[in-house]
């Protein structure tokens, strides 16, 4: 059956079209470059739901007079044929829904994502680049631009941390819910008998906000430390303090980069980063929720954890916060999680 959620509230939606279509006519809405980039943005996403609930309809009708003369006519073959229309205008009806739920002014924005390993070493850094490698996958099957900003290696395996920017219509509203704890439960392929291990990585997810978004960063207020590159450049970046990391003193916010052969362009990164995190730091703030987000992030371990991934003693992946489950966990962390982040936005606007 079709959700029957009252999410896309088509009235509502019709008004909203009118209204931006009559600002759009009038001279004077060009003259402001931000609000045209955004009004256009939001009039794409509501002219792409309309347009496709318009032809749900449509196609609903046609199914429904052509179901009465296939069983009129007794006709297995159209029938079967109605079937799989049904399911095309299901998998329309839940792309529309995930879209109404996209709706907050920072869905739309690029993502830039963190990935950060636990305490146990070479097992947790091997955990944190199965999770660089999860989110890569889903990011190239989704055919999103990505950046590797920065990357610490693991003593033997795996990364201790690594930080990539994710370029996509909606990244960050999809992605958003992954912030906190992943756990793995597994036989460590590092320990010589075999025994089963638990690792934990943190994941920490924020939106690249767009030049329109003030942001002020007063320069007393950051430390700017610059370091030699360990990352992929070639000789100057690993000879060079090249790398740069920015401290917000008042936060205690961190970011750091390293891809780029220019200290100057990996500042310039940095800050960049520094306004996104600020940005999000603000909007938990308003929300009352920073003081849980810092302690997931900070304490990485148990109790804390959003999702697990169990491949020993028996095969499961599960978010704690909506129970949602796949038997599944090689494909899961081959990139397919689009049900795990879809069951989270429902878990959202629930």
């Amino acid at each position: 059956m079709i959700r029957s959620r009252s999410i896309f509230d088509k009235k509502n939606i019709f008004n909203k079209l009118e209204q931006i279509n009559k600002q759009i006519e009038d001279p004077s809405f060009w003259a402001n470059k931000s609000n045209v980039e955004k009004t256009l943005k939001e009039k794409k996403t509501l002219d792409d739901l309309t347009k496709s609930y318009l032809n749900s309809k449509s196609d609903c009708k046609e199914i429904l007079e052509l179901y009465e003369l296939a069983v009129s006519e007794k006709n297995q073959e159209i029938l079967e044929e109605i079937k799989k229309n049904i399911e095309k205008i299901k998998r329309n009806s839940k792309q529309n829904e995930i879209k109404c739920f996209l709706s907050k002014e920072t869905d739309i924005l690029d993502t830039y994502l963190e990935i950060h390993a636990g305490a146990g070493g070479t097992e947790s850094q091997d955990w944190a680049e199965m999770l660089r490698r999860m989110y890569l996958k889903w990011s190239s099957s989704k055919n999103y631009k990505i950046q590797l900003i920065s990357e610490h290696k693991g003593d033997e395996a795996g990364i201790k941390s690594s930080i990539i920017k994710i370029q996509g219509e909606y990244t960050y509203g999809m992605l958003k819910a992954e912030s906190g704890i992943h756990r793995l439960v597994r036989i460590s392929p590092f320990d010589s008998g075999a025994r089963r291990h638990t690792s934990f990585a943190s994941v920490w997810v924020y939106p690249v906000i767009n030049e329109n978004i003030e942001i002020e960063i007063l320069e007393k207020d950051l430390r700017i430390d610059t370091y030699r590159s360990s990352g992929a450049g070639g000789q100057h970046v690993n000879t060079t303090d090249s790398a740069v990391r920015v401290t917000h003193l008042p936060t205690k916010i961190v970011v750091q980069c390293q891809n780029e052969r220019s200290q100057h362009k990996n500042k310039e990164t940095c800050i960049n980063m520094l306004r996104a995190r600020l940005y999000e730091y603000e909007l938990q703030k308003k929300e009352r929720e920073n003081e849980n987000v810092q302690k997931s992030k900070s304490d990485i371990g148990w109790g804390h954890q959003i999702r697990s991934y169990i491949l020993h003693p028996y095969r499961l992946v599960k978010d704690n916060r909506t129970n949602y489950e796949n038997s599944d966990p090689d494909k899961v962390l081959n990139g397919e999680i689009n049900s795990f982040l879809e069951s989270s936005l429902y878990k959202l606007n629930d």
